[in-house]
């Protein structure tokens, strides 16, 4: 006679609880590398073990946040959260995107922008040349008897220091809502390549381990098959 299977649990090992059974998971579709980190808080863990999917999500973002912590060396925030939102299943591009919006900046932010993008523009600078052309044809071409800037265009050369001394820093904000806007970016690209790089990771675990059991049960049927046949041969004799 067959020996009898060990009774299944209705219940999590680790937590305890009772699950309904779509809830449960076998201890032998639990990958290794997690099995060893069960192993360590609930030493009972076993063949007929089962475990929950709050539990099961539990051991699956420990497990990311200490192999990126043993590849970085260190666990930033940004590593973290990745290691969070990887175990949930859920999406990371929508948390971490970037707002490019006008509507979410205010009043003066809006106006460096824009003053900056005009500033960088043909317009402008076909506009400043025109402007500078007149107030020279004006003051030094004899349109008016009395030039209120005469040659060598002492005030004009006041304003031009107006204008660069006011536009200089409009860009300067500009340029640094920029790199703080790229800087998102690139933090927003790296969490996606680092999430990309685990879920392949855990994706090639899953296919080994799903080999690995496989193999198994294909053994399992062959011994049985090899049993059945000798069976069959002392039958016969």
């Amino acid at each position: 006679m067959m020996p009898e299977p060990p009774p299944v649990s209705s219940s999590c090992l680790v937590c305890g609880r009772p699950k309904e059974p779509r809830d449960l998971s076998a201890a032998s579709d639990v990958r290794q590398t997690l099995a060893e980190l069960i192993v360590k808080d609930v030493p009972d863990w076993n063949e007929s073990s089962r475990i929950c999917s709050e539990c099961l999500q539990k051991y699956r973002q420990l497990y990311l946040t200490q192999l990126l912590a043993d590849e970085t060396g260190e666990l930033g925030e940004l590593e973290a959260e990745v290691a969070q939102v990887l175990s949930r299943g859920a999406l990371l591009t929508p948390l971490t995107a970037p707002d490019d919006r006008d509507e979410s900046l205010g009043f003066g932010a809006r106006m460096a922008d824009r003053v900056a993008d005009w500033g960088g523009s043909w317009g402008f600078i076909l506009s400043f040349v025109a402007v500078l052309a007149l107030w020279m044809m004006v003051n030094a071409g004899g349109l008016l008897v009395r030039p209120f800037d005469p040659y060598p265009f002492i005030l004009l050369n006041l304003v031009l220091s107006c204008i660069a001394a006011l536009q200089a820093p409009v860009i300067m904000m500009s340029q640094r809502r920029q790199e703080a806007k790229d800087r998102r970016r690139a933090e927003n690209d790296y969490q996606i390549n680092l999430k990309t790089e685990l879920e392949l990771r855990q994706l090639h675990e899953k296919i080994d381990h799903q080999l690995t059991h496989q193999w198994r049960r294909l053994l399992e049927i062959q011994r049985i098959q090899v049993d059945l046949l000798h069976e069959m041969r002392r039958a016969r004799q």
